[in-house]
């Protein structure tokens, strides 16, 4: 690859980031939450909504975590990454755009939808991933991983203030009210999405395996018979292994803050604005903060700046838990944008040292798996938590009052419950050797 192609690569990758974190902002983090608790769950107590929302997050998680390493096997048998992207990708932008036309009360259905969003964008984002290796120069693979984190969290928060905007002044914008202006932002986010995503198709290379590429179908029938294999195959590469299972623990955590934090901010009495608001600190905190990252991975080595972050996490947590006004909220979004980022970029970039190069779709499979099934835990344990305290704690007969402070200590247990999931990691990621300490017999392939 010439050295403007693999420039241009590099971009069109990275510009993938811009376009799918649109609905990791929009309608992950942050409209679908107080949408699903305002609109589609009108009338609902707050705890019954929150495990709604925590379940609908595991169901989904649970479907592309089985599906991933599957898929992944296939892409590599296939050479078909680029089209298995594709193919998720405008699955999740078609999805996201339906949430258009659910009508209030309708939860069932915008938990479907959203689930199928969810799909869209976490099957992409395996083979997106799996892509880094092809596009990266191998000395470069920590700053082009932040750099396409950082991307991500510019161009979302940029479709993000856009709708945040439309939902504050809808008139402004030719609408009847915000309720208006949330439902045509599910409509921006698909349309941004399935746009930049163009970028991606025209720019980045298909990487094409040594043997002869296969036919999809008859590839996703190997790919089937060869998750076993994989498994075996894994084994082998202990520091990978470990990684994955304490990588499932700590990025649990993260994904569950950044899908449930609004949630539970409303289920402490918080404004939405002042939740959304908070959200768009962490976009543009997030952009410059995924790139100091990076160069703090390449200076420090990337397990150190992830042990790093997630000392911050736990500190977030339990803080989070004994937080009382909305200005603690905005703190802690910008430390939280400091360093998201980081941990993502950081924990994809050094995972790539651990794996075999030949097999990069099958390897990105089992982390995304494992990361999907943290994913189901995370949302779950929160409701499941929430729920329990409520019913342990609620008086045979309350008021409203004593219902409301009841919810609250419900609502601050849950979130408390995170703070093992970053603690297991931890003591997890401490047993993975660096890649100097790996021994010969379990290192990687060179690139």
């Amino acid at each position: 690859m010439t050295p403007h192609a693999q420039k241009k690569a590099i971009w069109g990758w990275a510009l993938y980031d811009w376009a799918n974190s649109a609905f990791a902002t929009t309608v992950m983090a942050g409209f679908f939450p107080v949408f699903f608790k305002q609109y589609w769950s009108y009338g609902a107590d707050v705890n019954l909504s929150t495990a709604q929302l925590g379940f609908g997050n595991a169901i989904a998680g649970l479907a592309i975590a089985l599906l991933a390493p599957i898929i992944g096997a296939a892409a590599d048998k296939a050479s078909a990454k680029k089209r298995f992207l594709v193919f998720f990708a405008y699955l999740g932008a078609l999805a996201t755009a339906a949430l258009y036309w659910v009508d209030q009360g309708q939860w069932v259905w915008a938990i479907f939808c959203y689930a199928l969003g969810i799909i869209g964008f976490s099957g992409a984002n395996v083979f997106y991933d799996a892509l880094l290796p092809s596009v990266s120069p191998k000395n470069c693979v920590d700053a082009v991983s932040s750099l396409g984190y950082a991307m991500g969290y510019l161009g979302g928060g940029l479709l993000f203030l856009l709708n945040v905007a439309m939902s504050v002044t809808p008139q402004t914008f030719g609408l009847a009210d915000a309720t208006a202006a949330v439902r045509l932002a599910f409509i921006s986010v698909a349309m941004w999405w399935g746009g930049f995503t163009v970028f991606a198709i025209l720019w980045v290379p298909e990487p094409r395996v040594a043997a002869a590429p296969i036919g999809l179908l008859q590839a996703v029938g190997e790919g089937m018979r060869q998750l076993a294999a994989t498994f075996r195959k894994i084994r082998q590469f202990k520091p990978a292994l470990i990684f994955l299972i304490a990588y499932w623990c700590y990025i649990d955590g993260v994904d569950t803050i950044i899908r449930m934090a609004v949630d539970y901010g409303l289920s402490l009495g918080f404004s939405s604005r002042d939740l959304i608001a908070a959200l768009l600190v962490v976009q543009f905190v997030g952009f410059p903060a995924a790139l100091v990252f990076g160069r703090l991975g390449q200076r420090w080595g990337p397990r150190r700046a992830i042990f790093l972050a997630i000392a911050i996490y736990m500190a977030v947590t339990i803080w989070g838990s004994m937080m009382t006004n909305r200005l603690e909220f905005y703190a802690m979004a910008v430390i939280i944008g400091l360093v998201q980022g980081g941990i993502q970029a950081l924990s994809r970039s050094y995972y790539t040292r651990l794996i075999p190069a030949e097999h990069p779709a099958e390897f990105f499979g089992f982390y995304n798996m494992l990361g999907k099934f943290a994913s189901i835990i995370g949302p779950a344990l929160m409701g499941a938590v929430g729920l329990l305290v409520r019913q342990g704690l609620m008086p045979v007969a309350a008021d409203a009052e004593q219902m409301a402070r009841i919810g609250q200590i419900a609502s601050r247990a849950s979130i408390l419950s995170v703070l093992v999931l970053f603690a297991l990691g931890a003591i997890l990621l401490w047993r993975v050797k660096d890649g100097s300490e790996v021994p010969p017999e379990h290192q990687p392939s060179s690139r």
